[in-house]
């Protein structure tokens, strides 16, 4: 996988650069500089609008990443940062401020990618380019940054078969899918189903969870215990770690071992693979990805071009809009036995993040150290 292979280090004195910028404002104050040349009208402000706080992701890693590499590119933009907390209203009540205050290039990661297009036709309309970040949003988009979602779906497929081992062909399968209003999810659910409706016996139970949520997939999770029996299902796909931790608890509940795969590389999620309580997650470079928006919002900003940076194109979700520059990076599967040479290799976090006292041994057993 090119994007894989072309590691790129998620350094921790980047990280704690970007925290620093972080730091001087909470979510909906500003972002990486305040004060009164933050009105946005002098076309030195970009605006940053994340989708939710459940999955560490965002406030950990996509936030600073992208604050830094703005300010490292153009050392008197401005960052209006807010996240929308899994709320559309608030989110378009965000948006809709940027492009009043007079902010010339948002990069927005949709709660709702459907409930987007009229937002984003009107900022085009005031001469606001939108970069679509993680999640393709309807519109008249000036880029899209993200990954190959539906080879995702697929990654995951394999790595749950992988799991199965010589009984994936026999063996029945629940789905807990992502949320409806996220456009990702649909494509992780179809690579998913390309590989498992070939190569296990059947999908028994299959859920999309609105939000997200580990709480709703817990309680789906506990649906189809009761519906098949704890006998009644061999693997479990989950399509990220925050559900997967749900759904992992509600099998233990009743007594179930069985694979369980997610998506992000959590810090959690990886606890658990360590531990033997979930088989895999799907490790998505989050640095380049947030690093190629941010060069290509700032170019955005300056008129300049960006072919170079989003060199494929692509379609929005109903067809409408067509021909979306785009980048699209790799992503790959990762067991216990891959978390030394891809997450503590990368630095994405240190071995002491990962190995707390209740992971000590299982990490020196995995040549953690």
């Amino acid at each position: 996988m090119n994007a894989v292979t072309r590691r790129v280090v998620i350094g921790t004195a980047a990280v704690s650069m970007a925290l620093s910028l972080a730091a001087c404002g909470k979510a909906g104050d500003g972002g990486a500089k305040t004060g009164a040349e933050g009105g946005g009208g002098d076309g030195k402000t970009i605006g940053l609008l994340l989708p939710e706080n459940k999955t560490t992701r965002y406030e950990t890693f996509d936030r600073p990443i992208i604050e830094a590499k703005i300010k490292t590119l153009c050392s008197d933009c401005t960052v209006k940062y807010n996240n929308a907390a899994q709320d559309t209203e608030t989110q378009k009540k965000q948006f809709d401020a940027l492009v009043t205050q007079g902010v010339k290039v948002i990069i927005l990661d949709a709660v709702d990618y459907k409930a987007t297009k009229s937002w984003v036709q009107r900022a085009e309309a005031d001469g606001v380019k939108v970069v679509a970040y993680d999640r393709l949003a309807e519109g008249p988009i000036a880029a899209y940054v993200s990954y190959d979602n539906e080879k995702i779906g697929r990654l995951q497929g394999e790595g749950l078969v992988k799991a199965l081992g010589a009984g994936a062909k026999d063996a029945n399968v629940v789905m807990i899918n992502g949320s409806p209003t996220d456009p990702n999810a649909p494509l992780f659910k179809k690579g998913a189903h390309s590989v498992l409706d070939k190569q296990v016996k059947k999908v028994v139970y299959e859920q999309d969870i609105p939000d997200w949520s580990p709480d709703e997939a817990n309680k789906k999770m506990g649906a189809a215990i009761d519906s098949l029996g704890k006998s009644g299902f061999q693997g479990v796909y989950s399509a990220n770690d925050g559900m997967a931790g749900g759904i992992i608890t509600a099998l233990s509940k009743q007594g179930i071992k069985v694979p369980v795969g997610g998506q992000d590389a959590e810090l959690a999620g990886l606890q658990r693979i360590l531990k033997g309580d979930q088989a895999f997650t799907i490790y998505k470079q989050i640095k380049p990805e947030a690093e190629t928006t941010a060069e290509i919002a700032v170019r955005l900003l300056k008129g300049e071009k960006i072919d170079d940076l989003a060199p494929v194109k692509v379609d929005s979700l109903t067809g409408e809009f067509k021909g979306i520059p785009a980048k699209l990076y790799d992503a790959q599967i990762v067991t216990k036995a891959d978390i030394a040479g891809t997450i503590i290799k990368d630095q994405v976090y240190k071995a002491a993040d990962i190995c707390t006292a209740e992971y000590k041994a299982a990490c020196e057993a995995a040549g953690i150290k």
